[in-house]
């Protein structure tokens, strides 16, 4: 008997647990939302910047005018002039063409004997090239703190001709230049380059070198 009241008593205390007890898994929370929904989004308050775009011209083709100075081997030192062209396949390479004009002063042997070898019209130096260029380095000139232009290095090497003495040789040409961009449609070009032909002026062929430095501006 005292069995049978226990296990009754069992029941009971286990019904209770059952009917008086809160069933945590199904009970509704207390924001009256589904813990299983997904969050809200937030939209972030963030005030925009007004950009201005600058307005840079695209365009392949360069074309302007050069000065500087013209070391002709055995003759001197003297002013140079030319144009010049230039095409950008890419933003690397580039095909630039030159014709350039200087005149030859007197060799020490001239100056010593009294005697001309060269005509006037000969002393002209007249040269043409179309050589290959890269650019390397690029990057920005700054002036003061809020004002950039755009740079870059090159090297260049091509082949050209040259009218002088009286006959046209075969050149060979390579340089380096520096170019600085202050507006969207002018460039300024600092350039060193040597003209490499076979010369037999002075009684002896030979390789001459002659170097030219020149200052330019392309639109």
């Amino acid at each position: 008997l005292a069995a049978l009241t226990a296990l009754g008593g069992c029941a009971s205390v286990r019904s209770w647990f059952h009917h008086g007890g809160s069933d945590t898994t199904s009970a509704p929370s207390d924001s009256g939302q589904d813990e299983n929904a997904p969050p809200r989004v937030v939209e972030p308050e963030v005030a925009r910047r007004k950009i201005t775009v600058p307005r840079i011209h695209s365009s392949d083709f360069e074309l302007g005018a050069s000065y500087g100075a013209l070391s002709i081997e055995d003759f001197g030192t003297h002013p140079s002039y030319g144009i010049m062209a230039a095409y950008h396949v890419t933003e690397d390479f580039f095909f630039q063409a030159e014709v350039g004009r200087s005149k030859a002063g007197f060799t020490s042997f001239e100056t010593l004997s009294n005697i001309n070898l060269l005509t006037e019209s000969e002393r002209r130096f007249t040269y043409y090239d179309l050589s290959l260029g890269y650019n390397f380095l690029p990057g920005e000139v700054f002036i003061g703190r809020n004002f950039a232009m755009t740079s870059a290095f090159y090297i260049l090497g091509g082949i050209g001709g040259v009218d002088f003495a009286g006959d046209t040789k075969f050149t060979v040409n390579f340089g380096a230049g520096y170019r600085v961009v202050p507006v969207d449609w002018l460039a300024v070009h600092v350039q060193v380059q040597d003209h490499l032909f076979q010369s037999s002026v002075l009684g002896t062929a030979k390789l001459t070198n002659n170097l030219e430095a020149l200052i330019g501006t392309t639109v």
